[in-house]
Parts: structure tokens; sequence; C-alpha cells
């Protein structure tokens, strides 16, 4: 099995190393005055990672407001 989840990092790792190659091309980003040039591949990997750390702060606030609406009044 051990052998099985090598193969599979060495894919993961291939594949992402092939979609780097693939988008070299820089891409400018506009925001509030700041101008900055990156490959298309960081810019997408930036906005991922924005996301995924936007997204689990407003499921968790969403979470509080839910536990707070069912709560009974003391």
């Amino acid at each position: 099995m051990r052998y099985v989840y090598m193969l599979l990092i060495v894919l993961a790792v291939g594949i992402l190393l092939l979609f780097k190659i693939q988008n070299l091309t820089a891409v400018s980003v506009s925001f509030l005055g700041a101008d900055i040039t990156m490959s298309v591949s960081l810019m997408i990997f930036v906005v991922y990672v924005l996301g995924m750390l936007t997204g689990s702060s407003v499921f968790g606030l969403l979470r509080s407001w839910a536990r707070g609406a069912t709560q009974k009044q003391r």
C-alpha cells in the first residue's frame, strides 16, 4: 500500500509541474492602485489559498450565527 501512496504523490507532483510549465505567461493584477505582475499558475494558487482562508472564516461566522439563533433565551 505504501507504494500506491508514493505513486499517487509522484503523479500529483507531476501534474502540478505540468500545469506550472504550461502556464508561464505573465498576467498583471491591479488592486487599489497597486499593480502586480505574476505567472498565471501563481495567481491561481494565491486565489485558491485566499478562497480557502476566507471561505472557512465565513463558514465559521455563519455557523456561530446559526448556533446563536437556535439557543434558548435565558
